[in-house]
């Protein structure tokens, strides 16, 4: 074989193990799981990436967002009212609200807790306040109850710029 035809047949065959690797890559991690601090998380190729490894989070089982075990969670408006209030008591929220933020969403963090004795305790002793601005922002104010007093914003922006 001449060398001009086995460098032909090298680079085939270096091509074909690269294919190959990145083939059996995506395979071996296309359904594999992991937990990281108590939270179901799905490996896999393509996506949000934390170090080494490419992650997505799960999300309730059987896409039920929104819902408890037993149904949709219905939420007072005296509930509503008292997290916004708390929230609205705020500086950095007042400033939110001031910049054009608007209140969208209240969404309880309920805990439930087993006690030594059996019982069962289901409390939401906090909430997550949730704002939007235009299509450019949103914020998410965590609402201590108990303290009656915000403990964390979480501010999300967009920029967006269209080039001719």
């Amino acid at each position: 074989m001449d060398k001009k035809k086995a460098l032909i047949l090298l680079s085939f065959v270096a091509v074909a193990a690269i294919m190959s690797g990145i083939a059996l890559n995506a395979y071996s991690t296309a359904n594999a799981q992991t937990t990281v601090n108590g939270k179901q998380w799905r490996v896999y190729s393509p996506g949000w990436f934390v170090g080494n490894v490419s992650m997505e989070m799960r999300g309730p089982p059987h896409g039920m967002h929104g819902q408890g075990c037993c149904g949709f969670i219905e939420v007072s408006e005296e509930f509503k009212d008292n997290v916004i209030n708390i929230a609205k008591s705020d500086t950095d929220v007042q400033s939110l609200l001031n910049e054009g933020y608007n209140i969208t969403d209240v969404r309880p963090i309920i805990k439930t807790v087993v006690e030594r004795d059996g019982t069962v305790v289901t409390k939401a002793s906090s909430a997550i306040l949730m704002l939007k601005k235009d299509t450019t922002g949103r914020a998410c104010v965590w609402v201590d109850l108990e303290q009656r007093k915000v403990t964390r914003i979480e501010i999300l922006t967009r920029s967006v710029i269209e080039k001719p």
